[in-house]
């Protein structure tokens, strides 16, 4: 059986005004515990303030792939919520990613 090692992706969504996102990937980490430090050095600093809810941290695993289906656009899906998403699942996460917000 193989094993796969677990990084931590921590990324930051800052919704401006006029609704425009602004998502930053600040870094992949080891361990929970790491990524929990970095959005922890990084929730009080300028910009980051503004949003401190705004941190994720996923889980996914190394040598395996997250995404393991074609997609369509939102205008070739119609109107129809979640239709990039590739289990088509209600939470809308990535398959193989355990979202969390920080």
């Amino acid at each position: 059986m193989q094993t796969h090692t677990e990084v931590f992706l921590v990324e930051h969504l800052h919704v401006l005004e006029g609704g425009e996102e602004s998502i930053k990937t600040i870094g992949i980490y080891s361990t929970r515990e790491a990524a929990q430090r970095a959005v922890e050095r990084l929730r009080l600093q300028p910009g980051f303030r503004d949003a401190p809810d705004g941190f994720t941290v996923d889980l996914y695993w190394l040598d395996q792939d997250s995404w393991e289906e074609g997609y369509i656009t939102g205008k070739s899906a119609g109107s129809e919520p979640g239709g990039n998403s590739p289990t088509n699942g209600a939470d809308g996460d990535e398959q193989g990613t355990s979202k969390e917000t920080a």
